[in-house]
């Protein structure tokens, strides 16, 4: 689009949104659509619909307002919505502050500027247009203007439910400015906006009594005070306060709890009655959702603290803990790396797993059960398959561990380490072993872990590097297949096809499992495939049901089907498709002792992780040295231990 076009569609925009007329235009329009005078709860919850919601990768649902931006949360963003959806009609749950609570960048911060950033473009659209009485500094609306005595019969007619009061300011103006006539109150469309203060309002508390209350609840022009205690309060008392701001928005509390009494009061009076106290004066009526956040440590406080007993009242707590899928704390490290100068380091393609892995492990509680490791449980969390256990095991698993997600590794952490490692002069390539021992290092240097926590972690720098072993050597495997990935969704295409026919026709195979039949390919590939993973013909009905779960909300949302999505058809692809272990042994001894056509099926091997696995030449090199090292290949060449490993070795 040429600047031309893009100004002439700014100018469209802005002339579209720039609506202004009378009381009676605007009653007229109320009438034909009631949810224009909705309150602000329902306006939030239609924001967050009206995006839509999108399929993930395994068929999950997740709401479109939060997708790119918050991950492994689903929970926590679930309970956001249904509060929300319970407060759009009314319910006292819209009198409850909702606290996002949990530790720091777990993505609280994220999930309320979603929502600010959701509700601002939802009032730019037809569906969330925004109505205020003109000149009004809380965006009043218009509707207040009918008198209490009259509204029960508007109800009862057009359906319109009328609550709330004229502020002080519009109560002036309809005396001295419109001599008391509603029908002639100009009435105009306004777009809610954090940038310019308009029905978005944050409040950053600072430490008590360092805090001015007139932040929240307005201050006094004491020129314009006059004799009259009414006039006085219209003309004078300014409604600039965050909570005036935040009306028929949207409320941000960051720190809550620290917050002293006094504000702490006010919020009490606004969640119960909707009204902000005016000191000396009256109250004002404000219509606005109220979201925060805060650590653990201040939210117990405050529990146990007896002053705070009609605020926890009057507080909804949603525990947002740290993500607890492997697949999902990758997508973080990717959504924050893309805003990065990397400087010309290039990131190794398992580099960021392997970061997932290890940070993921610090906030997960060791297991019970057994037969259960903590590898096992982050896999079995992370949607993979795991034997003897069932996706019912995570609910169980979480329930038994309630300091899951709260403690451990922050991803904050990992990207300063991942900076911290690429700001290295000379660093070309950041492969895995690499930025483990560089995650490892920052954890080693701090001061504040105790020695239990230290040895915690040290075991799980070492699970991590063990879980690195098997993956490189798998990476490598698929490296040996020229355009691997294509190969193995071709195959797992043809067996979803397969598995679909057999879901909906089950009694044409059934009788045929374990006997083939030339004319029927299709189950004999299926079977060829299952066969890998040691799934026996009277297991294959119970096993084909269970893949087929995975598969089909994939299918439904019309999302090309992968072969990562179920670990064991990923386990007999690559068995199918790649070398075993011995047979790469012959590329992986040092440059001096390969035969001629080793050293171009080597270099062939290079090649094709560079150009299809997204490596880059040292990356590639380093992933065949350590792959060497990790099946004991003999070799001129030393691959050194890092610091930590040659710590464990003596």
């Amino acid at each position: 689009m040429e600047l031309k076009e893009i100004l002439n569609e700014i100018k469209q925009q802005e002339e579209r949104l720039s609506w202004e007329g009378t009381f009676a235009d605007y009653f007229a329009m109320v009438v034909n659509n009631p949810k224009l005078a909705r309150l602000s709860h329902a306006r939030i919850y239609n924001a967050i619909m009206d995006a839509g919601t999108v399929t993930g990768r395994l068929g999950q649902k997740q709401y479109a307002i939060f997708a790119g931006e918050l991950f492994g949360i689903e929970d926590a963003i679930d309970q956001v919505v249904d509060y929300f959806s319970a407060a759009a009609r009314r319910l006292e749950t819209r009198k409850r502050i909702l606290l996002l609570m949990g530790p720091p960048a777990s993505g609280k911060s994220t999930l309320a500027n979603l929502l600010k950033a959701g509700l601002e473009a939802y009032t730019r659209s037809e569906a969330g247009a925004v109505y205020a009485i003109k000149g009004c500094p809380m965006q009043e609306e218009p509707l207040h203007l009918i008198p209490p005595e009259f509204r029960g019969e508007l109800a009862q007619k057009y359906g319109l439910q009328i609550e709330g009061d004229l502020c002080p300011h519009c109560r002036y103006m309809l005396k001295e400015d419109y001599k008391g006539n509603i029908e002639r109150v100009k009435i105009q469309r306004i777009i809610l906006s954090e940038q310019i203060g308009l029905g978005i309002g944050t409040f950053v508390a600072t430490e008590p009594g360092s805090q001015n209350l007139a932040r929240l609840t307005g201050s006094m022009d004491i020129s314009a005070i006059g004799k009259d205690r009414i006039e006085s309060f219209g003309k004078a008392y300014r409604l600039n306060g965050e909570l005036n701001v935040a009306n028929r928005g949207l409320m941000e509390f960051i720190e809550m709890f620290k917050l002293d009494e006094r504000f702490l009061a006010v919020l009490l009076v606004l969640t119960e009655e909707q009204k902000i106290k005016a000191p000396g004066y009256g109250t004002i009526y404000a219509d606005e959702a109220i979201i925060a956040h805060s650590n653990e440590n201040e939210y117990e406080a405050m529990v146990n603290n007896k002053k705070t007993e009609g605020l926890q009242d009057r507080i909804m707590v949603v525990r947002v803990p740290y993500n607890l899928r492997v697949s999902e704390e990758q997508k973080i490290y990717e959504k924050l790396l893309a805003k990065v100068d990397l400087k010309g380091t290039h990131i190794a393609p398992l580099s960021l797993s392997i970061a997932s892995i290890f940070a993921v492990l610090s906030r997960l509680e060791p297991p019970e059960r057994f037969g259960m490791s903590l590898i096992k449980k982050m896999r079995l969390y992370d949607g993979q398959y795991v034997e003897h256990f069932t996706a019912k095991d995570v609910h169980d698993l979480q329930e038994e561990a309630t300091r899951e997600g709260l403690i451990g590794i922050s991803p904050r952490y990992v990207i300063n380490q991942i900076s911290r490692a690429v700001s290295q002069t000379g660093l070309h390539c950041l492969d895995p072993v690499e930025l483990l021992q560089t995650l490892w290092d920052g954890l080693d240097q701090s001061t504040t872990l105790s020695h239990e926590e230290r040895k915690r972690l040290y075991n799980l720098f070492m699970e991590t590097r063990r879980e690195y072993d098997e993956m490189a050597k798998r990476e490598l495997q698929k490296a040996f297949v020229e355009n691997f990935d294509q190969a193995a969704n071709r195959m797992i295409g043809a067996y979803v096809d397969g598995l679909k026919d057999y879901m909906h026709n089950p009694g044409d195979r059934n009788g045929r499992i374990g006997h083939y039949n030339e004319a029927d390919k299709a189950e004999k590939m299926m079977r060829s495939i299952e066969g890998v993973v040691g799934v026996q013909d009277y297991d294959v009905s119970d096993f084909r049901k269970e893949v087929w779960a995975r598969f089909s909300p994939i299918l439904d949302a019309d999302i090309p089907v992968d072969y990562r999505v179920d670990a064991r058809l990923e386990e007999a692809i690559i068995h199918k498709l790649c070398p075993g272990y011995r047979e790469m042994e012959g590329v992986l001894a040092a440059a001096g002792n390969l035969s001629p056509e080793q050293a171009m099926m080597r270099d062939e091997v290079v090649r094709r992780l560079v150009h299809e696995r997204g490596y880059e030449t040292d990356c590639a090199q380093h992933l065949l040295e350590h792959v060497a090292q990790a099946l004991n290949v003999s070799s001129n060449n030393h691959v050194a231990l890092p610091k930590a490993l040659r710590w464990l070795h003596g």
